[in-house]
């Protein structure tokens, strides 16, 4: 009710236990990096399906009830392709959202899929009515226009515990993070403009789903499909599971 004029940028960032969701997932990357730095990745340290830490599901660990609820359902349903939104800026931004470098508060982090990604971000952030626009003006200090409004996570700034960290690492979804407007409280009278800036660009990210290869894994002798097969890609360093 407040909209962005009376309300600073935290306003409904915490919960009411002050947990902030969006650092909330459990860090895989740092275990993964350690693993790839002593050449245990991998035939010792998996590469995807990063297992969950222990002291991440300890009964007394800081994670918020609605993390759990959504690590639940993200291992029930084998979900593939993913997007979050945000507001405060008109970006989208892909994995990895942290830095590789513990100190650096921004840098360069891609994934093994980077391709993908920049790919998925590229689709979303060109039908985007507001991010295409000729007259398109910088939100805040950043000019992400000149990037083609998309950027990776990790370069923008550090987000240890993200949402689309886990998914890469934990589950097969792909996933990135949209900012929708720079207004992060639009008022209600400006929620039919929001949706018609966006509508476009969620059908197309939506029908990115169907890109690449797709099948059953099946046994040569039986044809009963196997389930979890892995799947590897030469010269990309991150497996996916049937």
């Amino acid at each position: 009710r407040q909209g962005s004029e009376l309300s600073g940028w935290a306003r409904g960032r915490w919960t009411y236990e002050g947990i902030d969701l969006n650092h909330n997932f459990a860090d895989l990357n740092t275990a993964l990096w350690d693993a790839e730095d002593n050449d245990l990745v991998p035939h010792e340290f998996p590469n995807h399906y990063i297992p969950i830490p222990e002291y991440y599901t300890l009964a007394n660990a800081t994670v918020a009830p609605e993390t759990r609820a959504v690590i639940a359902w993200m291992q029930r349903v084998p979900f593939v392709l993913s997007a979050n939104l945000h507001g405060g800026e008109l970006v989208v931004t892909y994995p990895f959202d942290m830095t590789r470098t513990y100190w650096k508060a921004q840098e360069l982090t891609p994934t093994p899929d980077d391709g993908v990604f920049r790919w998925l971000a590229t689709v979303y952030a060109t039908a985007n009515l507001a991010m295409a626009s000729g007259e398109r003006r910088r939100c805040h200090y950043d000019d992400f226009a000149r990037l083609g409004n998309i950027i990776n996570g990790a370069d923008w700034h550090t987000v240890p515990g993200s949402m689309n960290d886990f998914s890469y690492l934990h589950t097969n979804c792909f996933e990135i993070t949209v900012e929708l407007s720079c207004d992060k409280f639009p008022h209600a009278s400006e929620l039919p403009q929001e949706w018609e800036n966006n509508r476009e660009s969620l059908l197309l990210f939506m029908e990115q789903v169907h890109r690449g290869i797709k099948g059953v894994v099946r046994d040569s002798d039986t044809e009963q499909g196997i389930p979890n097969a892995i799947i590897s890609v030469d010269g990309i360093n991150h497996d996916i599971r049937t």
